[in-house]
């Protein structure tokens, strides 16, 4: 499956002090706004029943890029001890809705608080903070295509491999700590109980951890590990998804002012897997990896960006001859391959606009899907005879 994106779109910020918070002894309202027009196409995929072909033609589309809006600030408590805060809220300026394009859910966007917020405490003994944020996925100065700059990034960058997902993404109820800065280097610990929703009877073990390292010097650096815990079934169902866990290294050299170029590996790892037709069967402990080489670089009043990814071939499938196939588990034809390229035109510090292409090619078993976290969803397709091209929440 190959699946175009370009997309051309204008790009916003807006930072200024809110007087009507004068209580506090620092606050800001910030922001950004990114909407644009694009056009797509996905091609290979086949629908549920084999025979017809449900590739997507190539279409116009109006799309915002993780649009927010947030109000953060901090009070001196003295001692050195200052309490803190963040409300940042996802909009989805294009429709003014809660969904993503597909019409699902988006958790990130429409309602209070969708994206990075929390209250905490700051001081000599580094940072705390509760609340709803985002850990694993992002990766600080290093790479910063979607987060910041454009639309879209590379589908490897943010932590999913083409067949393992991500660990987790922007997380609820997640207590966090933060080292102070020694020489550049800093770790945060994190840790989310993730077993709020539990059923009546049911195990309460689920539970989502881990941590982020991070370098700033002559190079960039970040590690980031994690685990995402499942419940332990009361039935020992054989079906039961998996424990899940990952590491993403990435290093950045900044070799000149607004200029970088930066590779992200990706280890990935999903014990005693769900039944998943044309993956895995249940049981099957599944590794794969996945590595990007991200560029970046101002010239003058304008950001060229560019960055190629790719996934490797998964293992640990059962691979048996009577369910190896498309139809059962098999670790074949999982690997996935991405390309990006941007140029960014700086209108001024805070306004731009910007025109981005985009090619993800799937091997027949694999999932490799955009890069758009919060407001911006991402088209998924396989080319397996089971499955139909969609899009994804």
């Amino acid at each position: 499956m190959q699946k175009k994106v370009m997309a051309l779109a204008v790009a916003g910020a807006l930072s200024a002090p809110a007087a009507a918070f004068a209580q506090a002894g620092n606050v800001q309202i910030y922001g950004r706004l990114n909407v644009g027009l694009d056009n797509y196409e996905a091609k290979g995929a086949s629908a549920n029943t084999g025979t017809v072909n449900s590739d997507f033609k190539a279409r116009m589309r109006m799309f915002d890029g993780a649009s927010r809006l947030g109000v953060r600030g901090s009070e001196d408590l003295g001692g050195g001890l200052k309490a803190l805060f963040q409300i940042e809220s996802g909009a989805n300026i294009d429709s003014g809705n809660s969904l993503s394009q597909s019409g699902s859910s988006n958790a990130s966007a429409g309602t209070f608080a969708t994206r990075d917020s929390y209250v905490g405490l700051e001081g000599g003994f580094g940072r705390l903070t509760m609340g709803r944020q985002a850990v694993w996925y992002g990766n600080g100065v290093i790479e910063q295509a979607t987060s910041n700059y454009v639309n879209i990034s590379g589908p490897f960058f943010s932590g999913n491999a083409s067949r393992i997902s991500s660990v987790t993404t922007r997380t609820n109820n997640v207590f966090a700590y933060t080292t102070p800065t020694f020489g550049g280097f800093n770790v945060t610990g994190w840790y989310s109980p993730n077993s709020e929703t539990a059923a009546a009877g049911s195990n309460t073990d689920a539970r989502i951890f881990g941590f982020t390292a991070r370098y700033s010097g002559i190079l960039n650096v970040q590690a980031d590990w994690g685990k995402n815990k499942a419940v332990t079934s009361t039935t020992a169902t054989a079906t039961q998804a998996g424990d899940k866990t990952g590491l993403k290294v990435g290093i950045g050299w900044p070799y000149a002012p607004g200029a970088q170029i930066a590779v992200i590996l990706l280890d990935m790892k999903q014990e005693q897997s769900a039944l998943t037709t044309g993956f895995v069967l249940a049981g099957d402990r599944v590794k794969q990896r996945a590595a990007g080489v991200s560029w970046e670089h101002v010239f003058g009043n304008v950001q060229a960006l560019a960055q190629v990814a790719r996934s490797q071939k998964a293992k640990g499938c059962s691979e048996t001859s009577t369910n190896a196939g498309v139809n059962g588990a098999t670790c074949d034809q999982t690997e996935s391959a991405s390309v990006m390229i941007g140029a960014k035109y700086l209108l001024s510090k805070r306004s731009s606009v910007y025109v981005t292409y985009n090619k993800i090619t799937n091997k027949a078993n694999a999932t490799g899907t955009s890069a758009r976290r919060a407001t911006r969803p991402s088209i998924r397709c396989r080319r397996v005879p089971t499955h139909a091209c969609g899009r994804s929440a």
